[in-house]
């Protein structure tokens, strides 16, 4: 990335190498003809993802990894998934994507794999609950309390206090969420970076989540109308910032790297998120990558060795 990653350049189509057109024509052919989750169930759609069903990698288990149960905040349990290193510099609160619907802690060890034994962080990946069964507050709520659980108990648990959080997706939005909450509610502000990937920092949709349209490149205007009609049944104001935390006080917040494609409906997201964190007063990078799609990061691609590689930097340079 360059000191000016908003070069025009960047956005244009002959920024777009073939092998990156290439699976994204790919990914639109794996997709379209799928039933839509909210047409089948929610269930249905989970099942099939760890089945390996659908445009997704079947998923590969780690044998290193283990869980730890704590207990949320209405006494629910919350599984940790834990994969760590040889040597534990610190640790990495991990939030999974799937629109707060879909996904799962243990659907994406080899990436956790892969930052564990890169940033020598232990990844600590939240299971928490999914919606439409559990909506809005549940899942922040669950991040909420492994969050504070890691704040009052790594130093013991796994040896260092230093504290990174970040995630995909929705997982990008819930780590923002925990973020603001730990401030806000426990005076709380000592992570060491966030890293933050194609997150969905607005629920009442930016431009560029409207303007997408129905190209079956992963996530379509539609499916973030019945990804967000299932997190918030209730809410018709989506612009409060725990639920949009685009639009909350963004001051006194830790060092943030964004990540992004240019052909993700979620671009503005992290445009705007990135320049207003930077406006609050505080430290951020933005990634930006040329016909990178949504979930660009979880297939096996050249994009995705690069953002990996640009994350792992990152996080090994906010926990020196």
């Amino acid at each position: 990335m360059t000191d000016n990653p908003l070069r025009p350049a960047l956005f244009r189509p002959e920024a777009v190498a073939d092998d990156t057109a290439a699976l994204n024509e790919a990914m639109v052919g794996l997709m379209t003809g799928l039933p839509d989750w909210w047409t089948t169930s929610a269930a249905a759609a989970r099942d099939g993802r760890r089945q390996g069903r659908g445009p997704f990698p079947a998923p590969v288990f780690s044998p290193r990894a283990r869980t730890q149960v704590i207990e949320g905040r209405d006494g629910n349990p919350i599984p940790l998934r834990i994969i760590a290193p040889d040597t534990i510099r610190g640790v990495y609160l991990h939030i999974h994507g799937g629109g707060w619907v879909l996904g799962a802690a243990d659907l994406q060890d080899p990436l956790l794999e892969r930052i564990a034994d890169n940033t020598g962080l232990a990844v600590v990946s939240v299971e928490y609950r999914l919606a439409p069964e559990d909506p809005y507050p549940a899942g922040p709520d669950d991040c909420e309390a492994a969050a504070i659980w890691l704040v009052n108990n790594a130093g013991r648990e796994f040896g260092s206090d230093i504290l990174a959080i970040g995630g995909e997706s929705a997982g990008a939005h819930l780590s923002a969420v925990t973020v603001l909450r730990l401030r806000d509610r426990y005076g709380y502000t000592g992570w060491r970076g966030a890293n933050l990937v194609y997150g969905a920092f607005d629920l009442s949709m930016t431009p560029s989540q409207r303007a997408f349209g129905e190209r079956r490149l992963v996530l379509r205007t539609s499916d973030m109308h019945q990804f967000y009609n299932a997190f918030l049944p209730a809410i018709s104001e989506r612009r409060v910032p725990d639920i949009s935390p685009l639009y909350a006080d963004l001051r006194g917040l830790c060092p943030a790297l964004f990540t992004v494609g240019t052909a993700d409906a979620l671009v503005d997201d992290t445009l705007f998120m990135h320049a207003r964190w930077i406006a609050a007063g505080n430290d951020a990078e933005l990634a930006i990558y040329p016909g990178g799609a949504h979930g660009f990061t979880l297939f096996p691609n050249r994009l995705a060795d690069e953002a990996a590689a640009r994350s792992e930097a990152f996080l090994r340079a906010v926990a020196a």
